[in-house]
């Protein structure tokens, strides 16, 4: 008899917003909705939505069409159709809530539910661009990026920023004299810069297959940001391997277990790490995720106190707001000079992309520590 295999969806934070149950029959659901072609469109979502139990009785088939905002035989994946029920979930509260009528209702609403983008990881992902780039010679004239504005996604529509960013990520990817530089290019160099983008980031590990050159010279902050946070990912987790941190050795045992850690992706290493300190350091339960095992802060105030016990404020521990003592993680970490990549409301949201990148921020800061390490003062 086999296992059970539940259904796995690659973004952790997305997965842990529903039980297994619910992935099961909303999985089901999308499957029985693919065309003779097997794919579902953004035109297939309306009639799907409208016949799920969670909004037959608040939205009818058009109301939902008109909320994605467009009309579109553009595929959609699992991860999108169940990032599109999370959002019309929240406009469901917010229509159950608000004594108008449903026109005046779908009159407020303004987000594009298929396309909405997390403010929280574009700042960070702002701030990466803004530190990392601001002595480029020729983006410096374009830098800082204002975070509050969509001077990201304006900036990206010539490919120049991709590029350089690709290239802060793998040195040396690309030739940057293969670049067009000028405050003002014309269509076909444009062009040949998204080319270069999309074919090096492909090169460098990127997944790329529902992005073309149209979609960077537009701009599409969705896509954009999708793209960004993928590079800026393969930066961060750069080192996390025997051949580049030969330290990481000691994290394993035997000979077999060396093998083990050769053949893990570099995300998982990071785990690896993260809880060889934090059994160190008396910490009972392990992390298997950078979201919900997360969130309460309890990790990262372990985490940092076997990393930086100098900095250490044994009464973090104390605190029972999350958001507080979320507050008091980020003020440890910045006296070891991490880059803040998150907010205290992130840490206590389970941001998988933010937390990752923050974790490895710790790493990189880290990664000679001693494995000397002492225990968490026990609280009383």
């Amino acid at each position: 008899m086999s296992s059970f295999q539940g259904v796995l969806v690659s973004d952790q934070w997305l997965q842990s917003q529903f039980t297994q149950v619910e992935l099961r029959s909303l999985k089901s659901k999308f499957i029985s909705a693919k065309n003779q072609k097997g794919k579902v469109t953004v035109d297939d979502l309306p009639p799907l939505m409208a016949k799920l139990k969670a909004f037959s009785d608040i939205f009818n088939e058009e109301e939902i069409r008109n909320m994605l905002g467009e009309s579109s035989s553009e595929e959609i994946d699992f991860e999108g159709f169940l990032r599109t029920y999370m959002n019309l979930q929240t406009l469901t509260a917010t229509k159950s809530g608000s004594s108008g009528s449903p026109s005046s209702f779908l009159k407020d609403t303004t987000t594009t539910l298929l396309h909405t983008i997390s403010e929280s990881e574009k700042s960070s992902y702002v701030a990466h661009i803004n530190s990392y780039l601001r002595d480029d010679p020729f983006l410096k004239h374009f830098l800082p990026v204002d975070p509050g504005s969509n001077e990201l996604f304006d900036l990206a529509k010539d490919g120049v920023l991709l590029c350089k960013l690709i290239n802060v990520a793998v040195p040396g990817t690309i030739d940057e004299r293969a670049i067009n530089m000028k405050r003002v290019l014309n269509p076909w160099e444009r062009n040949e810069n998204h080319t270069l983008c999309l074919n090096s980031a492909k090169a460098i590990g990127c997944t790329v297959v529902n992005i073309g050159n149209q979609d960077l010279v537009e701009g599409r902050p969705h896509l954009v940001l999708g793209l960004i946070s993928q590079i800026i990912k393969i930066q961060l987790l750069a080192d996390l391997n025997l051949r580049k941190t030969p330290q990481l050795v000691e994290l394993v045992e035997d000979n077999n277990d060396v093998e083990e850690l050769l053949g893990l992706a570099p995300e998982k290493v990071l785990l690896k790490w993260m809880n060889f300190h934090l059994k160190k350091g008396g910490y009972k339960k392990p992390v298997t995720n950078f979201s919900s095992d997360l969130k309460d802060g309890e990790a990262y105030t372990y985490l940092l106190n076997v990393l930086a016990p100098e900095y250490c404020n044994p009464a973090t521990l104390d605190i029972k707001d999350p958001a507080e003592r979320a507050n008091l993680v980020l003020d440890h970490a910045e006296k070891m000079d991490c880059k803040r990549y998150l907010s205290p409301k992130d840490i206590v949201e389970g941001s998988a992309n933010l937390n990752l990148a923050f974790v490895a921020q710790i790493f990189h800061q880290r990664m000679d520590c001693l494995l000397t390490t002492r225990r968490f003062p026990s609280r009383r």
